[in-house]
């Protein structure tokens, strides 16, 4: 193993431990979660070796089976290749962590099943954030999006009808981003992204690529679950495991905005993405700004605490979809930072999730009366992911939104503004609702001596507390994540 192939092992030992755990997890129960975790926690450490050589030595390419490009595979590991490959990793370990216990309680003997299917998403998503071939993407976006659509399906009661629902939408995305990528090897003979995009000017007149371009980012919004092709994600997410969901969550959605990036300017260019057709720009700006108030409107309907927390992640892609496309710096800074701290804040809320459906068997709000009292560690975590979400300093939430509004106002994007700060104000609203009632009202009399004893098992409750933290910890280290990691992986060709 060399530092210049580092990043193969990231995405290869949780692929083969997947192979592991399937053949023997039937009959050795007991080191299903041992090799989970331990492949996940040997990637999470390649993953930070890589994002540091990256940082001291910058960037490369490198070719599979030493097939040179564009015949061959080409990886790319760049400075936001490198730390997606860390958050992934990072994510997907704590996770796991959580997982063992919820999964032991819902899924009995299946463990082995869901971690199989657990560890090939996780390759899958690896696999996304570092491949430079447009098909490649494609390969890799179906074996992730097949690989959630199996774990969804393994939860109970409509979890099947949900998963089905996925499947037709994510069908949908996955054919008009294929379709996309046809009409760019019609026009340039390759699917090398770095040959695509050296071939592309000049062709900027084509309707064939204004054609793949519109079919591409269509394809991604749906597997993005961008308003309003979003009804998908609410019943898959609420009703997938608790195990699945944890995982799931946090990254699927930020994986393909990473995606939608690298399609806008790995393969286009940012002058063709914001100023070849006008209006265009501004009008996805619009329609992120309403994707975030409707869907921040629709989680104070809801009366699950995981069904509020998926509608509040409709909304947190518009934050990001939107910070993109306002087409400068400050805004792509926020944009790409809160891919990271939403990622973690999302993480955080549906591990405190857990932990509270694993005690009382259910997340709705009238189950949640006296939390704060019978399970203060879990409640505390909670409160910190809530204070981020909505974007209380020092945690990491304030931050990329401050980028966010910053970059809203150079950008004249004043309905983008508002936006922002009304969704905040929802979410204040939403999460302090939880607050009144976990702390303030007294559980009902039958409830209180059940399943209400006592904090969830240390296995949920660890990675919970680590998760909360790591929100103060990336909160107060925001400065030197954005200067020293997220500045250089910024693309050329941006409006200061």
């Amino acid at each position: 193993m060399t530092a210049t192939n580092l990043h193969l092992y990231v995405m290869a030992v949780p692929l083969l431990s997947a192979f592991a755990v399937n053949l023997f997890g039937r009959r050795y129960r007991a080191a299903i979660g041992p090799v989970a975790v331990s492949a996940l926690g040997f990637s999470t450490i390649a993953a930070l070796l890589t994002l540091l050589r990256v940082l001291q030595q910058g960037g490369y390419r490198y070719t599979v089976g030493n097939w040179q490009p564009p015949y061959g595979i080409e990886l790319v590991i760049d400075p936001l290749s490198a730390l997606m490959l860390l958050l992934i990793s990072a994510v997907a370990l704590t996770a796991a962590i959580g997982a063992l216990k919820s999964t032991e309680q819902e899924l009995p003997g299946r463990e082995h099943l869901f971690f199989t299917l657990y560890l090939i998403l996780v390759a899958g998503l690896l696999g996304l954030v570092m491949t430079g071939d447009a098909f490649n993407l494609y390969v890799l976006l179906e074996i992730t999006s097949i690989t959630t659509y199996g774990l969804i399906a393994m939860g109970g009661g409509r979890a099947p009808l949900a998963s089905f629902n996925y499947i037709i939408m994510g069908s949908i995305g996955a054919c008009f981003y294929l379709l996309g990528v046809g009409y760019l090897y019609i026009l340039t003979g390759t699917l090398n992204m770095a040959d695509i995009a050296s071939i592309l000017p000049g062709l900027e007149s084509h309707a064939a690529m204004a054609t793949a371009f519109g079919f591409m980012l269509v394809g991604l919004w749906v597997k993005m679950a961008f308003f309003p092709l979003h009804n998908w994600l609410p019943n898959a997410y609420s009703l997938a495991p608790t195990g699945a969901g944890m995982m799931i969550a946090p990254l699927m959605t930020k994986v393909t905005v990473y995606l939608m990036i690298r399609v806008m300017f790995s393969i286009f260019s940012p002058e063709y993405t914001f100023f070849a057709h006008s209006g265009v720009q501004a009008g996805i700006v619009w329609v992120a700004a309403l994707a975030i108030l409707c869907a921040s409107a629709l989680a104070l309907a809801q009366r699950n605490l995981r069904r509020m927390l998926t509608y509040i992640l409709v909304a947190e892609v518009g934050y990001m979809v939107g910070g993109v496309w306002l087409a400068n710096t400050t805004g792509m800074t926020g944009a790409v930072l809160h891919i990271v701290n939403d990622a973690l804040m999302t993480l955080c809320l549906f591990l405190a999730a857990a932990a509270i459906v694993y005690r009382t068997g259910s997340l709705e709000f009238d189950k949640l009366r006296g939390l704060y009292r019978r399970m203060p560690l879990t409640m505390a975590a909670f409160t910190v992911g809530a204070f981020s979400m909505i974007g209380v300093p020092p945690t990491c939430g304030f931050f990329s939104k401050w980028y966010l509004i910053l970059g809203a106002v150079e950008a004249g994007h004043w309905e983008f503004v508002v936006a922002l700060v009304l969704s905040s104000l929802i979410n204040a609203v939403l999460f302090f609702r939880i607050i009144e009632i976990a702390y303030f009202q007294k559980p009902e009399q039958a409830a209180a001596g059940g399943l209400l004893a006592g904090e969830a098992p240390l296995l949920l409750l660890k990675p919970l507390l680590v998760a909360a933290v790591a929100l103060l910890a990336v909160g107060i280290g925001s400065g030197p994540l954005v200067s020293q990691v997220i500045r250089l992986a910024l693309p050329s060709g941006m409006v200061p």
